[in-house]
């Protein structure tokens, strides 16, 4: 080829490239991923972002796929419309999870305790900066609800702003939950020492949606050699979980769990909480709700006939059997039953029997790791005061609590006190070893602190590029500032950027405390892309040097004043 013409090739070919990585003539919104063509949302004018929304990277895990591991979603034909969420995955309701309309509504008071999203659910969302550039670190974050419930839609986790604010690509991803996210049964195994047989159908969702990250964010202008994978309270166990299983290798290069850990009870001292139960807990389960659902079907009387029931039939059988039930029927057993607890399960295959060993032993994802935790943790967990001999810590239901939220006018007076809410037993709050304060900081110590330690002495030994902020924000209008304070998730509005509307909004934000908490997460959003780019936290605007764990830095503010300070 004559050099010219050679030279006009390689331009072209460098054009097309560009316009691919962009959207093409038709547009920023539209890109290519390995499925097909997507058409997202250009809000440039408005956050300063492109968008897109529900995009599925796994089949939908419904009848034989429910409890498999997921598989690679279909090829498409044309143009998928990529502007709305997709479905929630199926759930429990509960007032940190959707409605019937699989967003922040007033759905969720009257969904308590109901099945609400669906099984065809595995659907992941993208945002970017408006404009051209290419090669932008990659934020994956992962939602926490126990991993029992939890949506992407939820309006805090709109990655509109933390995308803008740290020139990052942001993607939030659902995965399955409760025990059809974890299900630890023999009869559903294949035997085969496939990744399936583990249970962890949840871990293996999410390293399904870092797979579709990996081979399609160059086209949305990130980064795939640099993913920082976030995760939040049963997200970050995930994420811990993440960074032990041999099957994420080179998914991730940076990992931010946010309250949370991955101790086993062997792991910590006796009398405290661990994130994390061993693999024959989970069994008794599955073998519990398989007794439950027979019984319910008039198959068995009791639990005795129905164990010799189960027992005559085959693995086979009984696995037709579980796939053909109704979802929704899963779910209002496992309530029934009390079969709530979720969570990874260490089958020594996907997940080792001791995370925290394998991490001793230096066989994980060696990655910088930024770790954080709130300063009031346990004020979100108020029913396991009952460990510690007490009632629970609210005297009202989730309902009423809900729609006292909901109700709420951050910017009026109002004669709602912390003893409409507070079991008496622990009014006032500020009381010496009675009071809320004191009773909720047992939970913290008990469960956040003793998992933390654990995980990031363990990591401390390993690596030098560990980082820890605790958030100690309690700027709330009263009395609601008694109430959660620096609550379980208080964090997470400041690290993306939205304030409302959303289930705590009304409670915790004020035009009163708007200028302290924009400014501090500002500040939150910055170090979320110092590390994402970098691998270290520090950046100029932060105003201390923060050093690596143990030490930490402090995130608060006054109502007008953000204060960063070295802990």
């Amino acid at each position: 080829m004559h050099p010219k013409n050679r030279l006009w090739a390689t331009a072209a070919l460098c054009a097309s490239t560009l316009l691919s990585a962009c959207g093409g003539s038709d547009g920023p919104e539209f890109r290519t991923t390995a499925y097909g063509k997507v058409q997202g949302i250009n809000d440039a004018a408005g956050t300063g972002t492109y968008a897109w929304k529900g995009l599925p990277f796994a089949k939908p895990p419904v009848g034989a796929l429910r409890w498999k591991a997921p598989v690679e979603p279909d090829a498409w034909e044309g143009t998928r419309a990529a502007r709305t969420f997709g479905n929630a995955c199926l759930q429990n309701g509960r007032i940190y999870g959707p409605g019937a309309n699989n967003t922040y509504d007033a759905s969720i008071a009257t969904t308590l305790n109901t099945p609400v999203g669906a099984e065809d659910c595995l659907t992941l969302n993208i945002w970017r900066p408006a404009g051209d550039a290419r090669d932008l670190p990659v934020i994956v974050f992962v939602y926490g609800g126990s991993n029992v419930s939890g949506y992407t839609a939820d309006p805090v986790y709109d990655g509109a702003a933390l995308a803008k604010a740290t020139n990052a690509v942001v993607v939030t991803t659902n995965y399955r939950l409760g025990m059809l996210g974890f299900m630890n049964l023999p009869q559903l195994k294949s035997g085969d020492g496939s990744p399936g047989d583990s249970g962890n159908f949840a871990l293996l969702d999410i390293i399904q949606a870092l797979k579709f990250v990996k081979g399609n964010i160059a086209g949305f202008g990130g980064d795939p050699g640099n993913v920082t994978l976030m995760g939040q309270s049963a997200g970050a166990i995930n994420t811990w979980a993440l960074m032990t299983t041999p099957l994420s290798a080179g998914l991730f290069q940076k990992a931010i769990p946010l309250s949370g850990g991955i101790s086993l009870a062997s792991n910590l001292p006796a009398g405290n909480l661990p994130a994390l139960n061993p693999a024959a807990a989970y069994l008794a389960q599955g073998n519990a709700l398989l007794a439950r659902l027979v019984i319910a079907d008039g198959l068995a009387s009791d639990s005795a006939s129905a164990q010799a029931w189960i027992a005559g039939q085959s693995s086979s059988q009984i696995a037709d059997y579980l796939r053909g039930k109704d979802g929704a029927t899963i779910l209002k057993t496992v309530l029934a039953a009390g079969l709530t607890s979720s969570g990874p399960i260490p089958d020594g295959a996907v997940l080792p029997v001791d995370p925290i060993g394998a991490i001793a032993a230096g066989n994980y994802h060696k990655v910088p790791v930024l770790a954080g935790n709130t300063a009031d943790e346990g004020k979100l967990f108020a029913p396991l005061l009952a460990l510690f001999g007490g009632p629970a810590g609210f005297k009202i239901g989730d309902a009423e609590r809900f729609s006292m939220m909901a109700s709420f006018n951050p910017d009026a007076p109002t004669r709602l006190n912390e003893g409409d809410i507070l079991d008496p037993a622990y009014v006032p709050s500020q009381a010496p070893v009675t009071g809320w304060n004191a009773k909720s900081a047992l939970i913290g110590a008990a469960f956040m602190t003793p998992n933390r330690d654990n995980v990031l002495n363990t990591l401390k030994a390993k690596q030098s590029d560990v980082w820890y902020y605790q958030f100690d924000w309690a700027q709330e209008p009263a009395p609601w500032n008694a109430i959660y304070g620096a609550a379980h998730a208080f964090d997470l509005p400041f690290l993306f950027g939205n304030f409302g509307p959303s289930v705590f909004s009304n409670a915790a934000n004020s035009e009163a405390n708007k200028p302290g908490r924009t400014g501090l997460s500002q500040i939150m959003m910055n170090s979320i892309g110092a590390f994402a780019r970098t691998g270290n936290p520090n950046h100029a605007g932060l105003g201390v040097t923060w050093k690596p764990w143990p030490s930490a830095v402090s995130f608060d503010a006054s109502l007008t004043q953000p204060r960063v300070t070295e802990r």
